[in-house]
């Protein structure tokens, strides 16, 4: 895990203070996840609004609705507190990614990458297009677009369960019992899962020549 990655006690007063409605403990708590809260923007955001929209604006907007929502937090009692402000993090996402490419004015549709992520694309273009993320100097350019297509096509073959739990393992950077709260499965089926889902990506990155290998 990243040396950023730090856990919510949830049996800590400042978690007590939250989920009794105390605003001043959410933006403290807010701040000390806001590292894991933005890899799972960085992850999630979709390509085509990258330079319009960033990670801290989404956070911001999340810290907001997190605001608008805690009076619910004690009534709908969540498995964890970060869970509840990822989804909020995720629900804020989806707003944003409405707001940018469903309006009728001039969009950012018309700036479509290769791959581009987001709500419209697959899971496994969103790993495809992190997998490929360490090829940015311009010699690799011709190579990441290379590899794009054959990696997108490769990584369909894993189930979507397989390819989500990759995704929550690896960059959002969750734990195995967070991974289990978020697919409502249980820490063991999730472990199980994420075993195979591993040494299934292996193969698929195997078979694709050329291809680094991170996982090894």
């Amino acid at each position: 895990m990243s040396s950023e990655h730090v856990a919510i006690d949830e049996s800590s007063e400042l978690v007590n203070r939250v989920i009794h409605g105390d605003k001043r403990a959410l933006a403290e708590l807010f701040d000390t996840q806001r590292p894991r809260l933005r890899r799972i923007v960085n992850f999630r955001l979709d390509r085509r609004i990258y330079g319009r929209v960033g990670a801290d604006d989404v956070l911001q907007e999340a810290f907001m609705n997190a605001c608008g929502q805690l009076k619910a937090l004690l009534r709908d009692h969540p498995p964890t507190v970060f869970i509840w402000l990822r989804q909020i993090v995720n629900q804020t996402l989806a707003d944003v990614h409405r707001r940018h490419l469903g309006a009728k004015k001039r969009t950012a549709k018309r700036d479509i990458s290769l791959h581009a992520g987001g709500p419209t694309a697959s899971s496994s273009e969103w790993l495809a297009f992190h997998l490929l993320g360490h090829l940015t100097s311009p010699s690799q350019a011709a190579l990441r677009a290379e590899l794009a297509e054959q990696l997108d096509q490769a990584l369909s073959v894993l189930s979507e369960v397989d390819r989500e739990v990759l995704a929550l393992r690896h960059f959002e950077e969750l734990t195995n019992t967070e991974t289990a709260h978020v697919l409502n499965m249980t820490v063991q089926a999730a472990s199980m899962r994420y075993v195979r889902a591993i040494s299934r990506l292996r193969k698929v990155l195997e078979s694709i020549p050329g291809f680094p290998h991170p996982y090894d």
